[in-house]
């Protein structure tokens, strides 16, 4: 079942990640998603490793949908350089999948 993909995305706090799932739900830009509201990252930004407390954001979504999806989460993220990352679904439930797809 080709054409369907998960998008992690970091984010600031429960409320972002809740806000950006709603926009994308909403809009239609992804069939669903689900938060991870505790992470703990460790990394590298501008010269320093930094450390934070983070919400994790996956939604599914298609690849004809994924450049608008990724374009309205850029507009409404605090971060200046956003994680999101698209990886496709090679197998799964078909009736799932069918279902990201409508």
């Amino acid at each position: 079942m080709k054409g369907c993909l998960s998008v992690f995305v970091t984010t600031s706090s429960r409320q972002e990640a809740e806000n950006i799932a709603r926009v994308a739900v909403e809009e239609n830009h992804a069939a669903c998603a689900n938060i991870l509201p505790a992470i703990h990252s460790l990394y590298r930004w501008k010269g320093r490793v930094e450390e934070a407390q983070e919400c994790a954001l996956i939604l599914k979504t298609t690849a004809e949908k994924f450049d608008l999806l990724q374009r309205r989460i850029i507009e409404i993220h605090s971060y200046e350089c956003p994680c999101i990352v698209a990886t496709e679904i090679v197998a799964g439930s078909e009736e799932f999948l069918n279902w990201i797809k409508e």
